[in-house]
This record gives C-alpha cells, sequence and structure tokens, in this order.
C-alpha cells in the first residue's frame, strides 16, 4: 500500500524482535528505516533482508541506554537520508523479581532502558522534526504491564508506566508543530526468550502458560507490533495522538 512511502523512519532495538519486524514492515511499506542495535552482525542482515526487497536502510551500532548518543543517532540518520519523518522508539529491558528484594541497580537498568532512553531519543528526535517545521510521528513501545497489576514486575510496570504517561505529555507539547506521539502496549510477544516457555500439545497447537490470561489464548507475533505501529505512524491515523494502543490479545479487558 505504501503508506510510508518515500518517508524516512528510525527504529530503535531494530534488530530482533518487534524492532525487527517493524523496520521490515515500514521498509514494505515504502519507508527509508534507520535502525540501531548494540551488535553489528544482525543489524547488517536486518539492513541486508531490507536490500535485497528492495529498500533502502541503515543500522547504527547504538546503545540506547547511552544518552548521549540519542542525538548522534538522529543526526547520522539525517546526514544519511536528508530528514526524520517518523519514529519508533523500541528499544526497551526487563528483569523480574520479587518487589521487596529489588535493589537499585536493577532500578536503574530498567528505568533508563525503558524509559529514560525513550524520553532523550524522543527529544531529539522531536528537536529535529520541529527544525524541518514539517510534522512528524513519533511511536513509543509501553506494554500491557503499564496499566495491569501482575506480580515479579513492580520496576518494568512502573518504567513501561512512565512511557506512557510520557506519550500523552509529549503529544500536548508537540502537537502545535504538527508532531504526534502515541504509544504501542504488547502483551508477551513471541521471541527467541518467550518461546523457550513454549510446549506443543498432542494436537500440534502450542501452549504457554501466560496464554491462559489472554482472550485469544496465544501469545502476540511480533509482526502484530509492528502492524499496529504502522497504523500509527501512517496518515491513516493523522488525527490520532496522545493514545495507547493495546495490542494484548484482549488481555487489558479480561
Amino acid at each position: 500500500m505504501g503508506l510510508l512511502k518515500d518517508k524516512v523512519v528510525l527504529v530503535t532495538g531494530g534488530t530482533s524482535g518487534i524492532g525487527r519486524a517493524a523496520a521490515v514492515l515500514f521498509a514494505e511499506e515504502g519507508a527509508k528505516v534507520a535502525i540501531t542495535g548494540r551488535r553489528a552482525e544482525p543489524g547488517e542482515q536486518v539492513v541486508d533482508e531490507i536490500s535485497k526487497a528492495g529498500g533502502e536502510a541503515l543500522f547504527i551500532r547504538a546503545d540506547a541506554t547511552d544518552i548521549a548518543g540519542a542525538g548522534d543517532v538522529v543526526r547520522r540518520t539525517v546526514e544519511h537520508f536528508g530528514r526524520l519523518d517518523a519514529a519508533f522508539n523500541n528499544a526497551g529491558t526487563a528483569m523480574v523479581g520479587p518487589l521487596t528484594e529489588l535493589d537499585e541497580k536493577t532500578w536503574d537498568v530498567l528505568v533508563d532502558g525503558n524509559l529514560k532512553s525513550t524520553f532523550f531519543y524522543l527529544q531529539a528526535e522531536a528537536a529535529q522534526m520541529k527544525r524541518q517545521k514539517e510534522g512528524g510521528s513519533i511511536v513509543l513501545n509501553g506494554s500491557v504491564f503499564a496499566e495491569l497489576g501482575i506480580e515479579g514486575i513492580s520496576i518494568y510496570s512502573a518504567s513501561k508506566g512512565g512511557v506512557t504517561a510520557l506519550a500523552r505529555a509529549a503529544a500536548v507539547e508537540l502537537g502545535p508543530d504538527g508532531i504526534r506521539v502515541n504509544s504501542v502496549n504488547p502483551t508477551v510477544i513471541r521471541t527467541p526468550l518467550t518461546e523457550t516457555g513454549i510446549t506443543r500439545n498432542e494436537d500440534g497447537t502450542e501452549y504457554h502458560p501466560h496464554g491462559e490470561k489472554i482472550p485469544l489464548g496465544r501469545l502476540g507475533e511480533p509482526e502484530e507490533v509492528a502492524n499496529a505501529t504502522l497504523f500509527l505512524l501512517s496518515d491513516l491515523s493523522s488525527y490520532i495522538t496522545g493514545q495507547t494502543l493495546m495490542v494484548d490479545g484482549g488481555q487489558s479487558v479480561n
């Protein structure tokens, strides 16, 4: 359909999982895509996949928690492609543990990796879009657990709750510049990490304990989150800002 035709899109954490699926989809929809990641090999693999399909992509090696590097990533994206039209701030991290046993280091890792990094990338992206004076769209990756209480992930939930609150506040502040900011809030998504918990039933169907909590009865796929993000980045959602789109198989209403 070409929903992002000739747009330049930055995807943080774009080398695996949701980020990779998003980068590939955006390229299929006509975008020129810049992706970040900590390891060069998977980053170059994504670029190669996009290039072989006829798209344009750039890999920038960067750790999202390196706050000083956010501006450099945006600068390099603009130097390569000439502008920045949209961004998916996807990079994040997760750790679990009982609330009474979590320490300050765990707090710092989760808040820095999920909230602090998201804010400073948002800041750098918005500044570039304001300079261009042509608006833009930014999507932040939150979590269904920003809305739902579940044991063992208190700090993770708090950090993702901050992400969704940030999207609302940024939408108000950046709206006059034509910059839309929204968040997608996925449930547990199938990734190499979560697949370790999947078993197969005798009839060939898959079972994951978290799937029992989801009305649709299964984990989400990275491509399903990518599709939701595509909608929010594209002009199909041109009058939507400051919103949270739950991509959770109905878990948040169960």
